[in-house]
């Protein structure tokens, strides 16, 4: 039984169960899948430029305050562990560009139940790294290569091809180290790469590499086109012209990759089918993004932030609600999986995205692989979860109806009671008599910000009431604050709702900001008719579909003014 319990701070849901939390509850999604595999991405930044991967000139990177500090990672790892994630991957970016990924790996090792910490990089520098890695506890390996000739290295990468043979001398040193298998990750694309493929299979011959190929997947910032993937049926027939004995092998529990070899060589051939046959059924990773974003499936495109309730004080047990309700909302499958035939005819209609993964940049690929451009148009949502159909993928407005197109609600009575913020801001400009009796409590109808935050709270409330097509919900909490900015004669409103209900509280902040700022002007009008509202906006919503923050906040307005 969950009871709820109100305070005064602004995680003030709290969840109290009556019984432990299990690895069953927190961790296992509406359709029976347990979760014990956590990617984590250190950092955004990559020393590599794959021209399939990333642009020319590089993403857009976060601010270092907004990413998750070393203590932070460490504190949602131990988390994840205790529910009963027993693997971990660390990730990038390129992870190694990291300048403490020792100090990390020493600190995750030291968390009870992880049996894997893996990583996955580009090898640049491994040779420099691996040994320190490994005694600080990592114990697996994947190592992204594209190509086994230089030439061709500096044009994929867009760096000194001859930068190819540190990776090499990384993997054999992996080998020497002991790590056995070291996966090498390799995305096929026809016109690329293919015409390596004996090649890479000839690798394997006494050397323990399971080299894996990654079919070539749409994403946003490159040339993806259909006719440079490779269908993983087609590259065993391929390897199969000359090794007619290539033969299938045991596949281990969750694998994500297709398992074969050939008889007498000492490594093994993998197929990651993400295109062509998925895996959805037996997934078990989730992604904890460098910002602290949690991503249930690497084709969905909404995240849920672990990092702001984090720095704001939440519990475990609220984080641990968090993660819950983003574990269960995770999709069947992906859109990709789930709706090939709409997306394959998608794709024969012309290019269909700007490009595909390296494995190693994991975090700009997990932002990037649903983002596609069809005809010029951008089409957010072509790889998230199934829907009722492509209409879906185009902007819409919710309350109008698609047929006769008139306004109505929308029906939320399928959705799940989930964990619901969102806070909104308004700004009042008055003159400077204004400014004095509200800073003076002189004002002949009282106390102007305490009158303006209870009426803000009030309309919070009635939301439901006074916009027509609102739910009324259940509001667990709304807090209000009203300030008076005397030096640049402003009145700043924030306002901030909680909910546990079907839908979000965004409108009961903006209604609440709003209300707020016409009871200033209201109280002010006696004195001064040059009052102005401005900048009412939402700043941010959690626990729905999407999570939202804005990336100017008012100060920018105000620095503006």
């Amino acid at each position: 039984m969950l009871l709820r319990t109100i305070c005064k701070n602004k995680w003030s849901v709290k969840s109290i169960s009556t019984k432990k939390s299990s690895f069953n509850e927190v961790l296992t999604d509406t359709f029976g899948r347990k979760h014990n595999y956590l990617r984590v991405s250190l950092t955004e930044r990559c020393n590599l430029r794959c021209e399939y991967c990333m642009p020319l000139k590089g993403a857009k990177l976060s601010e270092q305050s907004k990413l998750l500090s070393n203590n932070e990672i460490v504190r949602l790892v131990s988390l994840f562990a205790k529910q009963g994630v027993d693997k971990i991957r660390i990730t990038g970016g390129e992870p190694t560009v990291k300048k403490d990924i020792t100090q990390i790996v020493e600190s995750l090792r030291d968390i009870r139940k992880l049996k894997t910490i893996a990583m996955t990089t580009n090898g640049l520098t491994l040779t420099k790294h691996l040994v320190d890695l490994q005694r600080a506890g990592l114990n697996a390996l994947n190592v992204s290569l594209d190509t086994l000739q230089q030439n061709k290295y500096g044009n994929i990468t867009r760096r000194d091809g001859r930068l190819l043979k540190k990776v090499l001398a990384g993997i054999d040193l992996a080998l020497q180290l002991g790590f056995s298998p070291v996966k090498v990750n390799c995305v096929l694309m026809r016109g690329i790469n293919f015409d390596e493929l004996g090649d890479f299979v000839e690798m394997t011959r006494d050397r323990k590499i399971n080299y894996r190929f990654i079919e070539f997947m749409p994403f946003s910032m490159n040339d993806w086109n259909e006719k440079r993937m490779v269908p993983y049926k087609e590259a065993i027939r391929e390897i199969m012209k000359s090794h007619p004995n290539f033969e299938p092998c045991v596949n281990e529990p969750n694998s994500t990759s297709k398992m074969y070899r050939v008889p007498g060589y000492a490594g093994s051939i993998g197929f990651i089918s993400s295109m062509t046959d998925d895996y959805c059924d037996s997934c078990n990773r989730l992604r904890l993004m460098a910002d602290g974003n949690l991503k249930a499936c690497l084709f969905q495109n909404n995240e849920i932030s672990l990092r702001d309730p984090l720095r704001e004080g939440a519990s475990d047990e609220e984080l641990l609600d968090i993660i819950s309700n983003a574990v269960k909302d995770k999709k069947r499958k992906h859109a990709v999986a789930d709706r090939t035939k709409s997306v394959v005819i998608v794709i024969r209609g012309g290019p269909l995205a700007r490009n595909v993964c390296m494995a190693s940049s994991d975090d700009f690929l997990a932002r990037n692989v649903c983002k596609a451009s069809i005809g010029g148009h951008h089409a957010r949502n072509i790889c998230t979860g199934s829907g009722s159909g492509g209409g879906d993928d185009e902007p819409r407005l919710t309350h109008v109806d698609g047929r006769s197109g008139d306004a109505c609600m929308v029906d939320v009575s399928g959705k799940r009671e989930t964990r619901r913020t969102a806070t909104a801001v308004a700004q009042v400009r008055l003159d400077a008599t204004a400014t004095r009796l509200i800073a003076e409590d002189a004002c002949k109808k009282g106390d102007v910000l305490s009158v303006a935050r209870l009426a803000g709270i009030c309309a919070a409330k009635a939301t439901w009431q006074l916009i027509p097509l609102c739910h009324q919900i259940r509001l667990d909490s709304v807090t209000v604050d009203a300030r008076l900015d005397e030096h640049r004669g402003r009145v700043h409103i924030t306002a901030t709702a909680v909910s546990t209900d079907r839908t979000g509280v965004e409108m009961e902040c903006l209604t609440a900001c709003s209300v707020a700022a016409l009871t200033v002007y209201d109280m002010c009008k006696a004195v001064s008719r040059d009052t102005v509202i401005e900048h009412v906006k939402l700043l941010s919503k959690t626990g729905g579909k999407t999570d939202y923050r804005a990336e100017d906040k008012l100060n920018d307005h105000k620095a503006n003014d």
